[in-house]
């Protein structure tokens, strides 16, 4: 008797395997699904700042240096700077909130900003000669000012010498933006924008050199700014033959009969 409820038990046991068995055989083979296309997003004009944009509000966050430094207000001085630092190297809003002083490398040839991205990636952003200047500059405001340079020191600091928020440089750039008499709808992510087409003109399209610049992944993220700096290329399909006068057969006069 015991024997036979050990052999019932083992059996009751291996029936959940057996029914699983059969209907596994039994149902049809799964097709496998195609992974959802990942969405894209893109850059149209209205996103960046034209030439004629960036020098007002280069002239307007200059106006605010001049008196920051007439008026002892170190907030005027610092948000003239951040205008620069956007405009100057690309940096998205938390990196420039979270950037110290140690991670400027200024050289006597080449200057750096050593960048921590997203997901901790690290990146040398190569920068100007005008801005490299601008960054002693503000380094100096800042003693000035009695706040530090100390290496672990923040570039961006708030009133209190701390590390400022991303929040706080959002809220400072709109206002700024509105005040010098640009749209409202740009945010301070659009100095990125900016930075990134600019950069493309003046480096003949080197979609390489900007992505390394930007900190991009993928090409194909950089290439969304193609069907802003192509305008220019574009233009030049008009110019291709100009230097053909129409007596060498660049026009062509055509007369209708009636």
């Amino acid at each position: 008797e015991i024997k036979m409820f050990k052999t019932v038990q083992i059996q009751s046991k291996k029936m959940p395997f057996v029914n699983w068995f059969t209907k596994l055989m039994k149902s049809e083979p799964s097709t496998p699904q195609p992974k959802p296309k990942r969405h894209l997003w893109t850059v149209d004009e209205s996103k960046c700042l034209s030439e004629d944009e960036v020098k007002i509000l280069k002239k307007y966050s200059k106006q605010l240096l001049k008196i920051g430094l007439e008026k002892r207000r170190f907030s005027l001085v610092r948000d003239w700077f951040m205008i620069e630092l956007g405009l100057n190297s690309g940096l998205r809003v938390q990196e420039m909130a979270s950037l110290q002083h140690q991670n400027l490398y200024i050289g006597t040839t080449n200057s750096t900003i050593l960048v921590i991205g997203k997901g901790n990636k690290k990146r040398a952003v190569w920068i100007g000669q005008d801005f490299k200047r601008k960054c002693f500059i503000y380094a100096e405001y800042k003693k000035q000012f009695q706040y530090s340079t100390d290496p672990d020191s923040y570039v961006l600091n708030n009133l209190q010498g701390r590390q400022i928020s991303k929040r706080a440089l959002q809220k400072f750039f709109k206002k700024m933006v509105i005040e010098a008499g640009l749209s409202d709808h740009y945010h301070i992510h659009n100095l990125r924008h900016t930075y990134s087409t600019f950069l493309l003109k003046a480096s003949n399209h080197n979609y390489r050199f900007v992505q390394s610049q930007l900190g991009h992944s993928s090409i194909q993220t950089t290439q969304v700014y193609a069907g802003i700096v192509e305008t220019d290329a574009r233009q030049s399909i008009e110019n291709m033959y100009a230097w053909i006068s129409n007596g060498e057969g660049g026009d062509i006069n055509f007369e209708f009969k009636s």
